[in-house]
């Protein structure tokens, strides 16, 4: 999915002249922590939350223009461009732009998430597997195998390796719940099963998804 496909139509932009009183309270309201900024449609930059808070509310926001962020994300690049330049930047917001500079509108943390949890399948039913080994010993095809000798088949696979701790987790999601016996297999074969569990905790595994996600992209 290209960014352009994934574009917010709720979340507003600021003109270089609106005052740093109305940015404020657009961002409340939205709940984020930073806005694009336009000057005839020209994109100036973010401004961020932080570097308004400390200043007169009724100046314009051009008047911290040497702080704007210039980052942004082009139009159509795949979104893990812009999920990559969240994490990079701390960012709520991620201004998508055309190749001649054009501002093209934001995706929101929020949208960056959900479609992240698209791509890794955490929205689909099923359980999941984690499991704990070294890189070397890592095989789709065998793992594969273990899986479907027991009338299942994996849906979605993805691999993390922890700088911090030498440690290489591969992550399966499998489609069914029930998965004692493809448990089983694999202590049978010695994988060292690390945590497995099922669709009541989906919402946490694609947050440390994202985490993970975020560490191998910085690898």
């Amino acid at each position: 999915m290209l960014n352009r496909e994934i574009i917010s139509a709720s979340i507003p932009t600021l003109n270089a002249t609106d005052s740093v009183f109305l940015a404020l309270e657009m961002m409340d309201e939205f709940h984020v922590n930073q806005l694009p900024v336009l000057d005839n449609e020209k994109y100036l930059g973010l401004v961020f939350e932080e570097d308004l808070m400390s200043i007169d509310e009724n100046v314009a926001v051009a008047s911290v223009a040497d702080r704007f962020s210039k980052v942004s994300v082009r139009s159509a690049s795949h979104f893990i461009e812009a999920i990559q330049t969240a994490n990079d930047y701390h960012l709520s917001v991620v201004p998508v732009i055309e190749k001649e500079g054009e501002f093209i509108g934001v995706i929101s943390a929020t949208d960056l998430l959900l479609h992240l949890g698209k791509l890794t399948g955490a929205s689909e039913p099923g359980a999941i597997i984690v499991l704990e080994m070294e890189q070397r010993d890592f095989s789709f095809s065998q793992l594969s195998k273990l899986v479907e000798t027991n009338d299942a088949q994996i849906t979605q696979l993805n691999t993390y390796w922890n700088n911090s701790t030498e440690t290489f987790f591969v992550t399966l999601k499998i489609n069914k719940f029930e998965i004692s016996d493809i448990i089983a297999t694999f202590q049978r074969y010695e994988y060292q099963i690390k945590y497995f569990f099922g669709e009541e905790l989906y919402e946490n595994e694609l947050r440390n998804n994202f985490d993970h996600l975020m560490n191998y992209l910085n690898i």
